[in-house]
């Protein structure tokens, strides 16, 4: 054997080598990160804590709520959501964990980081407040942008799957009826203005009651020429706090084959300060 074909088997063995090493990494997945029930003390409970479901919501909203929390309705200002998950990035998928800290129906911070054999390998700090998203992400800052504003908006109420009450609970958010699986949710759009909606388009299984699927169009990127449909889908279901809501879930772009990313949430906790939370980095 020549030199040539020597040095040729060597380079296959060690892109072998690495092929396997990151086929490997990418399949241990991270520790969750540590609970966050004992870090913050509770709020003071809200007046009222519950509210009656009301009368007139569409008829597969009302069996929704009455499947998955019953006729009374917590209220949720805050919710801190935790778990691990997989998010496809440039065509590779990484395990990954994420918090997601909300105040309902206002602001958001994302914290996520993407792992490799169970360590951090890169970080995802994002925020939506007072109207206005940042983004920090492994390939730069995104800021001052309309369009992930108002994408922003819809991860805003898109996330509530996970604190649902707030559909029925927050101002200026109404349920359309449309047939007997499908009903349209109205809710704020990001500019604030008392004018501009958003809408979901939200179908229910009609053997469970159950929610089958959330839909809307939103700007993908800040150079996007048009909206694309944004679909996030129930895999399972888990039972938080009492109320009963999608984990794991799946979120898809139309345009895109599978799902970019699966959230699989291990703990909510409801109703804590997340004053100063909400607008730090990191875990």
């Amino acid at each position: 054997m020549n030199v040539a074909a020597k040095i040729t088997l060597i380079l296959i063995g060690v892109l072998a080598l690495l092929a396997i090493t990151g086929w490997a990494g990418l399949r241990v997945n991270p520790k969750p990160f540590p609970s966050h029930i004992a870090q913050t003390p509770p709020l003071p409970a809200p007046e009222p804590a519950v509210i009656e479901l009301p009368a007139d919501l569409p008829a597969p909203v009302a069996r929704y709520y009455r499947t998955i929390m019953g006729e009374r309705v917590p209220v949720v200002e805050t919710a801190v959501i935790s778990g691990r998950g997989r998010l496809r990035i440039k065509g590779v998928t990484f395990p990954a964990r994420f918090r997601f800290t909300h105040v309902a129906g206002q602001g958001y911070r994302h914290y996520i980081e993407l792992t490799f054999f169970g360590r951090p390998l890169m970080q995802v700090n994002e925020w939506f407040l007072d109207g206005q998203a940042r983004m920090e992400l492994p390939m730069g800052v995104i800021e001052n942008e309309p369009k992930i504003d108002s994408a922003a908006n819809l991860s805003l109420w898109g996330e509530a799957v996970w604190f649902p009450s707030i559909f029925v609970t927050a101002p200026r958010v109404c349920w359309e009826a449309v047939d007997d699986q499908t009903a349209r949710l109205i809710v704020p759009g990001s500019s604030g203005d008392g004018d501009e909606e958003d809408a979901f388009t939200v179908t229910f299984d009609p053997e469970t009651g159950l929610l089958l699927s959330l839909e809307a169009m939103r700007w993908k990127e800040p150079a996007s020429p048009e909206k694309i449909l944004w679909r996030n889908e129930p895999l399972d279901w888990r039972r938080f706090n009492g109320v009963q809501v999608p984990s794991p879930a799946a979120t898809t772009w139309a345009d895109e084959s599978a799902p970019w990313a699966v959230w699989t949430v291990e703990e909510i906790v409801y109703n804590v300060d997340v004053s100063d939370y909400i607008r730090a980095r990191g875990e």
